[in-house]
């Protein structure tokens, strides 16, 4: 039997992939976590066999859990189940320790699939993802600007990219204005730009914003 910890910022996401694992005879949640601050110490407690983890919570990001789990708990699998498209966050995430990477938009039994490959040890990725990497490997020398920033200046480019406003980040990390703001401001330095506008368009044009959102 797999043993799961869900940890999704929304009830309503975390109620359907409790459906989807019910319907599966091989795993069972054994907890839910809306955030960070809540997923770590349920995962000490509990010690699941796999955390199923969104990337976009507010307060500590996924990726900061990611990598603290892989500290703290390093026998325990963990698959990102995201809402961001895999250019943005797949290999990001695959280098920080993750078995795995799903989106939201795969289909139930690609979820069941990727939980079990997962479970067993082995690495999941999809024919896309496997791709990306190919390209990131066989790429010319030397980063990418946007390869320089740390985790959460990557997640905020991200989201000017989608045109949201500080204020509107702000809100949806729990973070403070000025927090944002240093942020934003570290971004610009590090890629050597002036204006958010930059930022926006070094987003679209490095295909870093889900265009279907």
């Amino acid at each position: 039997m797999i043993r799961l910890l869900l940890v999704d910022d929304h009830p309503i996401v975390r109620r359907g992939l409790c459906a989807v694992l019910q319907s599966a005879e091989d795993c069972i949640v054994i907890d839910e976590a809306s955030d960070g601050e809540e997923a770590l110490p349920k995962a000490r407690q509990g010690k699941p066999d796999l955390v199923l983890l969104d990337l976009s919570l507010p307060g500590k990001s996924g990726l900061e859990v990611l990598k603290q789990l892989q500290v703290e708990l390093p026998r325990t699998k963990v698959l990102v189940l995201s809402g961001f498209p895999e250019k943005q966050y797949a290999v990001r995430c695959l280098r920080a320790g993750a078995h795995g990477y799903i989106t939201k938009r795969s289909a139930p039994d690609e979820l069941l699939d990727a939980i079990r490959k997962v479970a067993q040890g082995r690495k999941y990725v999809s024919a896309s993802i496997a791709e990306l990497l190919v390209e990131t490997v066989s790429a010319s020398p030397g980063r990418s600007p946007h390869e320089e920033l740390t985790d959460r200046e990557f997640q905020i480019l991200c989201l000017l990219g989608e045109g949201k406003t500080v204020s509107q980040i702000a809100r949806l990390l729990s973070l403070g204005l000025s927090t944002i703001n240093t942020h934003r401001s570290h971004i610009l330095g590090k890629m050597k730009m002036e204006t958010t506008a930059q930022v926006i368009r070094y987003a679209v044009d490095n295909d870093l914003v889900d265009r279907k959102s």
